[in-house]
């Protein structure tokens, strides 16, 4: 077989749907390792690792040939980001290009993927120094999204798109905006601050959203007091069924705050607004969750109420990105102090 044969059966497999068998990766693995023990033997040890290497990444990513030219595809993309993964409220979610971020190159990388109208997630993974944030965004009208500083955890993040889009082109950006300096002593000559970055492995997943709603499980009891705050009054319900809550307090002048907790698989992406009528702007808030360890305390205080009037907290729920049957139960709380 020549080496274009090859490349032929290669497209032609991966354009067509991947099969259905838990066992390929398995199968792949003795298959490759045939390989290698029949070129040792015949002193071509070299060649062998270079056909696994074809051979493995042909069978495990079918997808490989959909990918765009401007996908930069990078190695260990693959091995940290997976081809497919089922979230643990079943959806499930594929992989339609990877690309990635060395942090001694430019601090850009950029992937056009076609859509199909199903949800896109970008996820990202990193190495490396505790470097700033990795901004992503999908064309000039939507609002970048923020990874966290470098972490080995992968990090999965909505990519809101126009349901009308042909085709997204997302853009990963960790280049620094603004320069910093900093002094070794009063008065002494102000030097730059370097950027520093880690290497990022990124990619672009879509997901099926389940055929029915999957209800979140219970979360915990928001903490009764919280450095020095009373839990006053709560609340609980599951967004979307429940997009809003309302407070109704009388004032006994001392202060209030307002505090928050999720539970789901999209818990982190559910948006909390709150306002008073009593003036100021409202204050808006992602919800975190709380498995174990420390309470994530992210009070939004108020101003006391005097004695004799009255105070409405109303609470306004929205999710960024696609949410389709995926529901997120939240818990909100009343502090005073």
């Amino acid at each position: 077989m020549t080496v274009q044969d090859l490349r032929d059966v290669l497209r032609e497999r991966a354009e067509g749907p991947s099969p259905a068998n838990p066992a390929r990766p398995e199968q792949v693995g003795a298959h490759i390792r045939r390989i290698r023990r029949r070129r040792r033997v015949a002193g071509g040890a070299a060649a062998s690792v270079t056909a696994a290497a074809v051979l493995f990444g042909a069978w495990l990513v079918p997808g490989a040939a959909e990918q765009p030219q401007k996908a930069t595809i990078a190695t260990g993309a693959v091995a940290k980001l997976p081809e497919r993964f089922t979230a643990p409220d079943g959806t499930e979610y594929r992989r339609v290009a990877t690309t990635a971020i060395e942090a001694a190159g430019d601090g850009k990388a950029v992937v056009t993927v076609p859509f199909s109208g199903r949800p896109l997630d970008v996820a990202g993974v990193c190495e490396g120094a505790d470097a700033g944030p990795l901004r992503v965004s999908a064309g000039a009208r939507t609002t970048p999204i923020g990874f966290r500083g470098c972490t080995k955890a992968m990090q999965l993040h909505p990519l809101p798109v126009p349901a009308t889009a042909g085709e997204v082109t997302v853009t990963f950006d960790t280049t620094t905006r603004g320069t910093a300096c900093v002094r070794a002593r009063s008065g002494g000559p102000c030097e730059p601050v370097k950027a520093e970055r880690g290497d990022w492995s990124l990619a672009v997943y879509e997901w099926t959203p389940p055929a029915q709603p999957v209800e979140p499980g219970p979360v915990k009891d928001l903490p009764r007091r919280l450095d020095g705050w009373e839990l006053t009054t709560s609340k609980t319900g599951v967004w979307p069924r429940d997009t809003t809550a309302r407070f109704e307090i009388a004032g006994t002048g001392r202060k209030l705050a307002f505090e928050q907790i999720c539970g789901g698989d999209l818990a982190s992406r559910l948006l909390v607004h709150t306002s008073t009528g009593l003036g100021g702007a409202p204050q808006s808030t992602t919800c975190a969750e709380w498995k174990k360890g420390p309470f994530p305390m992210a009070m939004t205080e108020f101003p006391a109420v005097p004695k004799g009037e009255r105070m409405v907290v109303t609470v306004r729920i929205s999710m960024i990105g696609e949410s389709t049957n995926r529901p997120v139960r939240w818990s909100f709380g009343l502090y005073s102090k």
